[in-house]
């Protein structure tokens, strides 16, 4: 029986292109301030007051024609099963609600429906294009009553 050669061992020398290293990644962008870190759990029985804060240069939520458009539209969505929309107060740049879900999952796919509708809404009745929302969702799990009642204040 032969022995096979070991064969060659090759020197690789270390470009410093790719991989982990310090400085490397997309840096993050002023006045972002929700980072892409995985959402807490969410049991049914529980609340969530959600924020979504508005880009700068859209103009103000609180124009009644809007105000129309995203009742109109939000009421198609409102009840999707396993996630419900229950409250929401429109601010001049920001927008507050008060939604059920299911589970994460569901407020994450009720999220991004709401998210998109009101950003259509905007953009069609300002007539504009491009982005709307500044952020990603900002959520609180409310847990007691008197944290509903606090929200709703």
């Amino acid at each position: 029986m032969q022995r096979k050669s070991p064969g060659i061992q090759l020197e690789l020398r270390h470009s410093g292109w790719g991989g982990k290293r310090p400085g490397a990644g997309r840096k993050p962008q002023p006045g972002f301030g929700i980072p892409h870190l995985r959402r807490t759990g969410l049991a049914s029985r529980y609340p969530c007051h959600v924020t979504l804060k508005l880009r700068d240069g859209v103009p103000s939520l609180r124009t009644l024609k809007l105000v129309r458009e995203l009742e109109r539209s939000w009421a198609k969505a409102c009840d999707r099963g396993d996630f419900r929309l229950a409250h929401y107060s429109i601010q001049a740049n920001h927008v507050h609600l008060l939604v059920e879900a299911k589970d994460a999952d569901a407020l994450g796919r009720g999220m991004k429906s709401l998210g998109a509708r009101l950003a259509r809404a905007v953009n069609r009745v300002f007539a504009r294009s491009g982005p709307v929302l500044k952020d990603r969702y900002h959520h609180v799990v409310l847990k007691s009553p008197t944290q509903v009642r606090n929200a709703l204040r």
